[in-house]
């Protein structure tokens, strides 16, 4: 019998060390890639996310928003992960904001992977910034590279397949009119607040998440 687990994250292992290989030079670190519900997000990054139970390894986490994977083409959600990688690469060998945000350092290291970075996922789009997406250059880095690994079959077949009802709609508008719990990645201090505003922890300067 098919393992959707083992296929879907089988996945994005390989996809990872194959754009690690010839987009990023083999250099980025393994990490732990998730899949997580996060409003208005195709996915996040988390530097030092998880860690053993002694204490003894810390890894980062890549998160995908399975939320979209039905409605974006494989190539388009591959595209996210690279986007987080560059985040990855950035929080090891670079100097991010600390507020997360999409500085200029982090913008050059998305072009050179053939990723353009734009707030509007258009071309003309803002290239920094607290949000920022980003379109794929046609016959990039990126674009040839992920044509080669879709040849090779990888696919990420499985999406979800489940669509909101009129009641589930209901409920997310009802949430959206009142507070949004944040957490902090770092510390996990929680703090609530409307939705869709930006909140920074005064310890850890990292930007609070907003709860799905």
């Amino acid at each position: 019998m098919p393992n959707p687990t083992e296929k879907t994250y089988g996945d994005l292992n390989v996809a990872y060390d194959f754009f690690n290989n010839i987009l990023f030079d083999g250099r980025l670190p393994r990490c732990l890639i998730t899949m997580q519900r996060r409003a208005g997000a195709y996915g996040y990054f988390a530097g030092d996310r998880f860690g053993t139970r002694d204490g003894h390894e810390k890894t980062d986490e890549i998160a995908l928003n399975p939320a979209h994977l039905k409605e974006r083409t494989t190539q388009e959600t591959l595209s996210t992960l690279v986007h987080e990688m560059t985040h990855l690469e950035q929080h090891h060998f670079g100097q991010p904001s600390r507020n997360g945000y999409h500085n200029k350092q982090w913008a050059e290291l998305m072009k050179r992977v053939g990723l353009f970075p734009s707030d509007t996922a258009q071309p003309g789009g803002k290239e920094t910034g607290q949000r920022v997406s980003h379109y794929i250059v046609p016959g990039g880095p990126f674009d040839i590279a992920c044509a080669e690994l879709l040849n090779e079959g990888v696919s990420l077949d499985y999406v979800e397949m489940w669509s909101e009802t009129d009641e589930g709609k209901k409920a997310r508008k009802t949430k959206a009119a009142s507070k949004t719990k944040y957490t902090c990645p770092a510390c996990s201090l929680n703090a609530w607040a409307k939705p869709d505003v930006l909140l920074v922890c005064g310890e850890c300067q990292e930007e609070l998440q907003a709860e799905d």
